[in-house]
């Protein structure tokens, strides 16, 4: 249970779902949690269900936001030993009906504020620390209506190996959770047609495990990835999602 003893870490989008469980794997194993949410009404209700987590409200798209977390990490901690980029957003949008705002959301949110995060993040973490990114299984296989948001999470998978390449002289090493269908709050707020509901539902039923993955789950593989378990690996990827994609 002390895995993570004396270890400060940052769990962006980390106030429910896949998120929260990690926070919450994270402290049983020893570890002083920041999580941050995308809403004050996220943050309240953290901090009610996880008081021993510090829940911040923090837009996850807008660079200075990005900066100014880190600067308060930097003030109240002094450092960060590990960096779970997390929050995203997911929505459809076949190519004939997407626009600008969505591309441009989808980008802001998944793509430019985790890049930045990642660049003011990297000074204050301590040699050998570990960042871990969270993709989709959308970027493995082709789905109809998401090349945006699928787009979006490969791009996380690309800055995996780069930076898994770039930070090697300081010992961070950097992974990539690819989860698959997990059951959190992201699933309600896609946008989906009753007719996408449907056949994402036979996706998930036909996959060779037939369920659904928990947070808990991963939160599992975030924690070997946090974890001196995994001091060896570097620029690699996780999939937790049932072998829908590989099988």
């Amino acid at each position: 249970m002390n895995a993570l003893k004396d270890k400060i870490a940052l769990i962006t989008g980390g106030t429910s779902g896949m998120g929260a469980a990690t926070a919450k794997r994270f402290h049983e194993e020893g570890a002083t949690v920041i999580v941050t949410g995308s809403s004050k009404a996220s943050v309240e209700a953290a901090r009610k269900a996880m008081p021993y987590v510090e829940a911040i409200a923090s837009d996850a798209g807008d660079s200075k936001a990005a900066k100014t977390l880190v600067d308060h990490i930097k003030e109240k901690y002094g450092h960060l030993n590990i960096l779970f980029v997390n929050a995203g957003i997911a929505k459809v949008a076949p190519l004939s009906a997407a626009d600008e705002a969505h591309f441009d959301e989808l980008f802001r949110v998944n793509v430019r504020g985790p890049y930045f995060l990642l660049k003011y993040a990297v000074p204050a973490m301590t040699d050998g620390g570990s960042i871990i990114l969270t993709s989709s299984m959308g970027a493995l296989k082709g789905m109809p209506g998401l090349s945006v948001y699928s787009a979006t999470k490969a791009a996380l998978r690309s800055f995996g190996l780069t930076l898994a390449a770039e930070l090697a002289s300081r010992r961070i090493r950097v992974n990539t959770i690819t989860p698959g269908p997990i059951n959190t709050p992201i699933a309600g707020k896609m946008g989906l047609s009753p007719e996408q509901i449907a056949g994402f539902g036979q996706m998930v039923a036909n996959g060779p495990l037939g369920r659904p993955g928990e947070p808990e789950e991963i939160a599992a593989a975030a924690l070997y990835y946090a974890s001196d378990e995994s001091k060896f690996t570097t620029g690699t990827e996780l999939r937790v999602d049932g072998g829908i994609s590989a099988v």
